[in-house]
């Protein structure tokens, strides 16, 4: 364990108490000496000193400081980063996602850092593919060189490394929304999410959706991922379906592209349902072709389109689908429903994003979801460091009960404690739009629905993986 010594303490000048001494000896008679005054002691300079620290922060200065900003005599904390950068389902939208969460941790260095350090999250990034097995072995090779995680991709691929976390005492933002994250029994108290879960999502959706839609819901469906995602997705439709009287036509699972080979069957199953609209819980590419592919069908048959709509959870979105074959089906079929605006939303989070990447908007809102991910660590790092402790238990320590600003983004909230107080209950409802930056027009931002406000949340939706 360390502690940096920031001021070096002033000795004072004692050696001429001694010189002083032996003179007045050699002069004086016995019956004349008297004890010379002692001259002053200056006083040391008081010590000041930084938190105590162990893994992951070095008194040496950062190898790559996020935003490039090296603050003069700082220290370093390393986080690391697991994300989908490559060929994995959500890398086009992860890799805005980690630049975001470069430029959050650049603005931080350009206000002078954590207590005297800076924060480094590039030299332990690695890119594992969406792939559990990846992760936990990216974790490993990590974890001898990081205080904590800005971010963990997926559930499944947390759930791997969640053990070793536990053993470890390290904590992570997490890239996702699965309800389990909000319980103690499952995230181990160390995965800091912001936001709703899919789960509050699909019902928040929904809620909306009966009251500005084009017509009531006759029957509900869901399409995604098995597990953590789709199956959230799922859950929070069959429990709205459940609280509203709506029958709940059941789960269509499917799997991205490049493990399934294409979306036919999903779309073939989505036909043959009684469902007209679908909640959906995949990937951006997954959503084209099954909204696409769909709307193709029924084009074929003559069927009106309509008869089947789309509610879209944040993660189905990427502006890149308005130019794809299925803009305009998704154009007149797809809504989506997001945890917080994007790039250009009102709040002062925002217009620091704005600040930070430029006038341009980023290519998708992969953007606002990196940044804002980041509020929980920051926030644990400045508790931490107030606390006088940096360790990873140190950090560890103050999870639970800690309160978290996002500058309006979301509204404030604490960390662990009672989920179904604590938990964030809002939304942003969008829907297609070319000539939006992130093809997306906001129809409501900080949208509640009286399920959602409802609903009792104890406990996760649905299991991870």
């Amino acid at each position: 364990m360390n502690r940096p010594t920031r001021w070096r303490r002033t000795a004072g000048v004692l050696g001429a108490l001694a010189i002083l001494t032996a003179a007045c000896g050699a002069e004086e008679t016995a019956e004349e000496a008297a004890p010379a005054p002692a001259p002053e002691a200056e006083e040391a300079a008081p010590e000041e000193t930084g938190p105590v620290y162990d893994v992951g922060v070095t008194a040496e200065a950062c190898e790559n400081p996020a935003g490039g900003v090296s603050n003069a005599g700082n220290g370093c904390i390393y986080l690391g980063i697991l994300s989908d950068l490559t060929e994995g389902p959500f890398a086009p939208l992860a890799v805005v996602v980690q630049r975001g969460q470069q430029d959050f941790w650049g603005r931080v260095n350009g206000d002078g850092g954590v207590a005297g350090f800076d924060v480094d999250i590039d030299t332990y990034t690695r890119d594992t593919k969406y792939n559990p097995q990846d992760h936990a072995q990216a974790y490993r090779q990590i974890e001898p060189n990081i205080l904590a995680l800005a971010q963990s991709l997926g559930t499944p691929t947390t759930e791997a490394i969640l053990d070793s976390m536990d053993a470890d005492d390290v904590i992570a933002a997490p890239a996702g929304w699965w309800s389990g994250f909000n319980f103690e029994e499952n995230s181990k108290g160390l995965v800091l999410a912001s936001g709703y879960s899919y789960c509050l999502e699909s019902m928040i959706g929904l809620d909306w959706f009966t009251a500005n839609g084009p017509r009531p819901i006759g029957t509900v469906g869901a399409v995604g991922y098995p597990g953590d995602y789709g199956g959230d997705v799922a859950a929070g439709a069959e429990k709205w379906a459940a609280a509203n009287g709506v029958p709940f036509a059941g789960f269509i699972p499917t799997g991205p592209n490049f493990l399934v080979g294409s979306q036919d069957a999903a779309v073939g199953a989505i036909l043959e349902s009684d469902a007209d609209i679908f909640v959906l819980g995949v990937g951006p590419t997954e959503t084209a072709q099954i909204v696409g592919g769909v709307a193709a069908a029924q084009a074929a048959a003559g069927i009106p389109l309509g008869s089947k709509l789309f509610l879209g959870a944040g993660a189905t979105w990427n502006p890149a689908l308005m130019q794809s074959p299925a803009a305009p089906a998704l154009v007149g079929l797809y809504t989506n429903v997001s945890p917080w605006e994007d790039y250009d939303g009102e709040s002062a989070g925002h217009a620091a994003m704005r600040a930070a990447f430029g006038d341009e908007p980023p290519i998708n809102q992969g953007y606002s979801a990196g940044w804002t991910w980041q509020y929980p660590i920051l926030a644990a790092l400045e508790a931490a460091a107030a606390n006088g402790d940096l360790t990873r238990a140190g950090l560890r320590s103050v999870v639970d009960g800690l309160a978290v600003d996002y500058e309006g983004i979301l509204p404030s909230t604490s960390m662990g404690g009672d989920p179904n107080v604590n938990v964030t209950r809002t939304a942003a409802i969008g829907t297609p739009d070319a000539e939006q930056a992130n093809g997306l027009r906001t129809l409501a931002r900080g949208v509640t629905g009286a399920t959602a406000d409802a609903y009792e949340y104890t406990a996760a939706c649905s299991a991870a993986g």
